[in-house]
Order: C-alpha cells, then structure tokens, then sequence
C-alpha cells in the first residue's frame, strides 16, 4: 500500500526538486537507541489488540502524507536518584534512605504499548518524575516490610525487594529498572548508630569467636596435617624398606641362583670329568689288579704253595723222623730189655758219640801231630786199637785216620 502511493507521488512529482523535497520530508531513519511511532495507520500488535499507529526499531521507514505523523521516543538509560525520608521501617522508627536507579523505556512488545499510551509527548524531565515517585512510593512499601537491621545489614538484598516491587509498577508505565544502588541508610534518632555498635560488638566478639575458632581450627588441622604427614613418612619408610627387603630377596635370589647354577655348572664338570676318567680309572684298576696279581698274588700264592708244599715235606719229614725215633725207641726198648743190666751204659754209650761231637764243637780245631802211648808190650798197643775201635763204633769218629801219617803206620794199628 506505501509503495503504490509512493510511486504515485514520484509519478506525481513535477521534477527531481520536487521528489527530493518529498523524500527529506516523508523519508525517517530510526536510531538504534530510539523507536520510531507513526501514529495514524490502525493495525493489529502482537499481543492481539488493535492500535492506531505502527512501530519501527531500527531501519527506516516512509510516513504516509496526510495519514501518519511520526513521532520519536527516546530509549537510552535515565538516572534518576531517588531520597526517601522520614519512611517508618518495621517497628515504627523513621529512615532515610538514598539511592541511584537507572531505568528507561521499554523498547520490546508488548511493554512498549504501555510506554507509547502513558508516556508519548512528554519529555524525559516528565517521564524522570514520573519514575522517580513511583519508585519512592515503592520504596516507602519495602521499608515498612523490613527491620532497620535487615534493611543496613544486606542491601543487596533490599535493592533485590525494591526491584521486585517497582517492576510490576513500572511495567504498567511502560518503564524497564535496570539496576538500583541503595547508597546510604540513615535515621535522625540514632537508632542505626546504637545498633550499629551493638552490631559492632556482636561483630567483635564474633570475629574473635571466629579468630579462636580458626586458631583452634588451625591448630587442630595443624596436628591433622602433622599426622598425615607423619603417616605419610612412614608409609614411605616402610614402602622404602619393603622394596629394599624385596631388592634384597631378589638380589639373594639372583645370587642363589647363580651359586646353585655355578655348583651344578662345577658338579657336571665334575661329574663329566670323572665320567671321563672313569674309563682310565678302569683300565688303571685292571692294570693295578693285572700288576697285583703279577707281583702280589701269584708270588703269594707261589710262595704259599711253596710254603705248603715245604710244610708238607717238613710235616712228612717230622712225620718220618718221629715214626723213625719211635722206631728207634721201640728198638731202644727192646735193645735195653734185651741188654738187661748192660742196657745202661750201652743207652749212655749211644748218647756219647752226640756229646762228643757238641763238645768238639766248642773246642778250636786243633792240630794233633802226635798220639803218644804209655804202655809195655803188645798188650798195650791191643789194648788201645780195641778202644779205638770201640770208640768208632759207638761215636763212628775214626782216630785213626784223623792221625795224620798215621793210618797205615804200626803205631795206629797198634
């Protein structure tokens, strides 16, 4: 529709003057901090109702000749500082109170509406005012809900009521409270002050209370630290000593192995060695024997039965010659019983001939160059040749013949 009469006013313009007069004249552009109101065109807002004029925020926009007027509002921030006094608190003691808000006019549906109908054609002064009595009239309401010591004691938390009361308020205006600061809170009775230094002296003993609090607080997390410390040390001492103890049952370990290995390694050289030897010693054995039974045994049993055999003959001979003196004996006996009273001094002359030989073995040899017998006669050279007979038959020594020159001579015969 504002196009078609647009391009009938530029085809209705008579020249480029004309249609630059009407562009300045009917051409706006909207600032980014204001809200342009073409007021005359009925339409329908987003909230459903009907108004009579339109919105542009940002942009621009072409106001209908004769239809439309267009109007500006401003939406940059307001401040407006705001003093309450004499405003009886809970409990009936007048306050004072100071502050800055910072407030401005909606600029979004469908607050806007409400700012357009009740604040549209006033200046800023106006609509300031405006605010400023609505937002202390709210203020006196939240200082009749509060305690002095709630409203000095958490003025965030005042401010934070404040804006809830004024915001329903200030929306019905159209108006948007951005931020509001209480300054300062005052009363002409000093009731503030005594309770300020009452507050001052809970503040005291509590920061003291709290002091003695964090000290023993300190100290115990002190003792706490120290302990854990402490256990820590000897979780550590004792992960060190029992990773030395395992070192050192590894380092034994490693080292019984390797003694265990070099003993078996020192045992099968050992072992193979002698294994090796075996056979020489063997054959050693077999020579040693082979010798043994060459030097030792077979002369031994040389000698043994050399031994026997001259045992034997000894025995036979001890055998003979006892059979042989038995015999003699037997013979003796028989000789002597036989022999009678001569059987004496035959047994004495038998035994003579041993006697004469032990006793000649004890005399020298001696050289007899002569035998010299006294006697007269043939008598006595009988006499001597019959016992030199005798004494050959008994002792079988023949004088005669040991004489020398004189076996064949008259004198031995005689």
């Amino acid at each position: 529709m504002f196009e078609t009469i647009f391009a009938l006013l530029i085809v209705l313009g008579a020249g480029a003057g004309a249609g630059s007069l009407v562009l300045r004249n009917l051409y706006y552009i909207c600032q980014p901090s204001e809200i342009l109101i073409f007021a005359g065109s009925s339409r329908r807002s987003s909230d459903g109702r009907r108004v009579g004029y339109r919105l542009v925020k940002g942009g621009s926009s072409l106001r209908v000749p004769l239809l439309e007027k267009a109007l500006r509002m401003d939406l940059t921030n307001m401040i407006i500082e705001l003093r309450v006094s004499n405003a009886f608190s809970k409990g009936g003691i007048p306050l004072t109170v100071e502050g800055v808000a910072n407030i401005k006019i909606a600029g979004e549906e469908p607050t806007i509406h409400n700012a357009i109908e009740r604040l549209l054609g006033k200046n800023r002064k106006e609509i300031e005012q405006i605010a400023k009595e609505t937002l202390e009239g709210n203020l006196r309401g939240v200082l009749a809900s509060l305690t002095p010591e709630q409203i000095n004691e958490d003025k965030i938390a005042f401010a934070k009521s404040l804006l809830e009361e004024a915001e329903d308020d200030l929306e019905q205006l159209g108006l948007v409270l951005d931020t509001l600061q209480v300054q300062n809170i005052s009363d002409e009775v000093g009731y503030l002050s005594a309770s300020g230094r009452k507050q001052r002296a809970d503040l005291q003993r509590d920061a003291r209370i709290a002091e003695a609090d964090a000290q023993a607080a300190s100290a115990i997390q002190t003792a706490e630290n120290d302990k854990i410390t402490a256990l820590r040390r000897i979780d550590r001492d004792v992960a060190i000593a029992q990773a030395e103890a395992e070192r050192r049952i590894q380092d034994a370990l490693t080292r019984r192995e390797a003694v265990v290995a070099e003993a078996e390694a020192d045992i099968a050289t050992e072992v193979a060695r002698s294994q090796a030897e075996l056979p020489v010693q063997q054959e050693r054995i077999k020579q040693v024997q082979q010798q043994l039974q060459a030097d030792v045994i077979a002369p031994a049993e040389a000698a043994c039965k050399r031994a026997i055999a001259e045992a034997r003959g000894a025995a036979a001979r001890i055998v003979e010659d006892g059979k042989a003196q038995a015999e003699g004996t037997q013979r003796l006996a028989e000789a002597w019983q036989t022999a009678g009273a001569n059987a004496r001094d035959i047994f004495l002359l038998q035994k003579l001939e041993s006697l004469l030989v032990t006793l000649s073995g004890t005399v020298p040899d001696i050289d007899v160059e002569s035998i010299t017998v006294i006697g007269e006669g043939e008598g006595s050279a009988t006499q001597i040749a019959s016992l030199l007979e005798k004494l050959k038959q008994t002792t079988g020594i023949d004088l005669a013949k040991s004489l020398p020159g004189q076996s064949d001579s008259p004198a031995a015969k005689s």
